[in-house]
């Protein structure tokens, strides 16, 4: 299929236009339109053959990722999804897996109702972008530099079964089918992040793993924390596992795309009526204090320590 047999194929299987779309594929541009009193959120992530996905990821679900791990950026500032850009590298004879991973890209888009409405195509290695576009109200929206010391540190969900599963895969080994589900087809929460908007005092998604991603909130925020490992919510599979590796999986291993966010103490009534409300687990696994850098500990109180705090590309 050449480049714009291609296009015209996804603008087919994108459908019509939707709300707020005056121009879409077909282009130069797309045309956009916001509503009077919103700000327009912007977020963009690459995934690579080999770095982000293998050969053993199905293409559809490589797909359903490429766009969740965009919409759970905008989850993080409390973003409403509207739009997303597509740009594609794409190596020789590759009509069928692009045909399924458009078919998971466009099927998390409408399961979102996030709208695709341009990008790009080129000859190359694999290579996927997404650029996707939210909204909040003006002035609305959650950032990583409003954490104060003894406000609590809080996870969203269950971490560690992605990386576990990514491990496994890696080694050749069959890991526990909910564990794969996690790591391919994360789900991105959007509901939570809009919740905490004008509650949480600082956000950010875990897509590095808890120790880094929350070390960007404390050096944002000016202050420290503390993190209790052994009140880290976990799967059954991931608490069969020697507790070190559990430990270092759920610290450190990242791609689990729950939100960590912080929150006031005194508040902590309104933190389980959210829990109820949008039937998810959120978990107190911490606390910022003054000072700086992130310490961990186990249940006795005892300091953790750990080769690497969570992923990061070289350069």
């Amino acid at each position: 299929m050449n480049e714009f047999a291609l296009i015209d194929w996804i603008r087919g299987q994108a459908g019509p236009a939707t709300s707020g779309v005056s121009l879409g594929i077909g282009d130069d541009a797309a045309v956009l339109a916001l509503a009077p009193g919103e700000s327009l959120v912007v977020t963009t992530d690459t995934l690579n053959s080999g770095v982000h996905f293998g050969d053993y990821d199905p293409a559809d679900s490589v797909g359903h990722k490429a766009l969740a791990v965009n919409l759970s950026d905008l989850a993080a500032m409390g973003a409403a999804p509207r739009w997303f850009l597509l740009s594609l590298s794409l190596p020789k004879d590759s009509d069928a897996w692009v045909k399924a991973f458009v078919g998971g890209l466009l099927g998390l888009a409408r399961t979102m109702n996030v709208a695709l409405v341009g990008g790009d195509t080129t000859a190359g290695k694999l290579s996927v972008t997404v650029t996707a576009l939210g909204a909040t109200r003006q002035g609305r929206f959650l950032s990583r530099d409003g954490a104060r010391p003894g406000d609590w540190v809080v996870v969203s969900g269950e971490l560690g079964d992605a990386a576990l599963a990514l491990q496994e895969l890696s080694r050749g080994r069959s890991p526990d089918p909910s564990g794969v589900e996690k790591l391919r087809r994360p789900i991105p929460r959007v509901e939570l992040g809009a919740t905490l908007v004008g509650n949480a005092t600082a956000c950010i998604d875990l897509s590095d793993g808890l120790l880094a991603d929350l070390g960007h909130i404390a050096g944002s925020s000016g202050c420290g924390a503390v993190v209790e490992a052994d009140r880290l919510p976990g799967s059954e599979s991931l608490r069969s596992c020697p507790v070190e590796v559990r430990r270092a999986l759920q610290l450190t291993g990242g791609d689990d795309y729950e939100l960590c966010f912080t929150w006031p103490e005194a508040r902590r009534d309104e933190l389980a009526g959210i829990e109820s409300d949008l039937g998810l687990k959120l978990s107190v696994v911490g606390r910022m204090v003054e000072g700086r850098g992130i310490r961990c500990l186990d249940s006795d109180g005892q300091p953790l320590a750990f080769e690497k705090q969570g992923y990061s590309h070289r350069l």
